[in-house]
């Protein structure tokens, strides 16, 4: 029996994330529907997702005034709330019910917010089950409690209940972090674009947290992978968050790279935007750095804060994403053939 899932995305990764997931039935606003086979545990294991839930309910007439609330308490009350539970558990989720609480998003302007969404959903949802509500008005829910999500676009209203414990972006590996630190399924979505099958050196020259790398690991795990930072400390965050999983680590230059020519198959990077991370060391060379040490076939997906064309590299494809109220580039780069690597 197939059953039908709904992927939580970064805004402008649909298009990979459907790829991933396979059997994609439907895309709304940051939202991918595609079926699996029930059950299947597997689900948790989407690299490039930011969260996968078990659409319960699914309605139109959902408008802009306040009225639209009864409709969402009507809507949610008729969901068989313990007959999610038991398809959350058969993929894989905890059938703990301790209480249930709610997040909620819209499009355009309403007469109503995020909170009063989440209050009239969750308020049903809870008196389903027999248990309490945890409104987020009052900060995050205790551990335990059951996870829906409503989201609303146009006027259609869907209500979907979390598989997982916790969104699938919050990865336990990532116990450390440094400003700029990278969204786990954006830095999936990066491997994914570089192509790393049969690559045989993987380089983060800005290497952070480690995310990108331990990413790019779990996508080739026979690539040789290399991280550098000029920061000490975040090499020592990249180290804790990799547990020794076979990646190699060093504090560096990215302008002044410790690596032969021609070495390296394929660079992940998220350099420094000026913004939260300040670019020190020589880094005015980095990609001349990078010409030099990327092999004459190599790829480099950079994610940048804009539209670039780095000096000495063709541009392959972008993607527009959308971080945190930031917007971004994912950029494809091949070295340029009309120009050398120099130094």
């Amino acid at each position: 029996m197939h059953t039908l899932l709904v992927a939580r995305t970064v805004r402008g990764l649909e298009p990979l994330v459907a790829e991933e997931v396979g059997r994609t039935v439907r895309r709304r606003h940051r939202e991918v529907w595609f079926e699996r086979q029930s059950p299947d545990p597997g689900v948790l294991e989407l690299r490039t997702a930011d969260d996968v839930l078990l659409p319960a309910a699914v309605a139109g007439g959902v408008g802009r005034a306040k009225t639209a609330l009864d409709r969402l308490r009507a809507l949610a009350a008729g969901v068989d709330a313990a007959a999610m539970v038991e398809l959350k558990t058969a993929f894989g989720g905890s059938p703990l019910v301790k209480g249930v609480d709610v997040s909620a998003s819209f499009l355009g302007r309403r007469a109503y917010n995020r909170y009063d969404m989440e209050d009239a959903v969750g308020g049903a949802l809870a008196a389903r089950l027999g248990v309490p509500y945890h409104s987020r008005r009052h900060g995050p829910p205790p551990p335990g409690t059951l996870s829906w999500r409503v989201s609303v676009e146009g006027d259609e209203a869907a209500i979907g209940l979390r598989i997982a414990d916790r969104p699938l972006h919050r990865r336990p590996y990532k116990t450390r972090t440094v400003p700029g630190t990278l969204h786990p399924p954006v830095a999936a979505a990066m491997a994914r674009l570089a192509g790393l099958e049969g690559a045989r050196t993987v380089l983060d020259p800005c290497c952070g947290a480690g995310t990108t790398l331990i990413e790019a690991r779990a996508c080739a795990p026979m690539a040789r992978c290399l991280g550098v930072d000029l920061s000490p400390s975040a090499v020592a965050a990249a180290v804790g968050n990799a547990g020794g999983g076979g990646i190699g680590w060093a504090v560096a230059d990215a302008g002044r790279l410790p690596l032969p020519s021609g070495s390296v198959d394929r660079v992940l990077v998220n350099p420094p935007w000026e913004r939260q991370v300040a670019s020190g060391g020589s880094f005015g060379g980095f990609w001349r750095e990078l010409r030099r040490v990327l092999a004459e076939r190599g790829r480099v997906v950079a994610l940048l804060p804009g539209p670039a064309d780095p000096p000495g590299f063709e541009v392959r494809d972008t993607i527009a994403v959308s971080l945190m109220g930031r917007h971004a580039v994912i950029a494809v780069l091949s070295l340029a053939a009309s120009r050398g690597r120099g130094r």
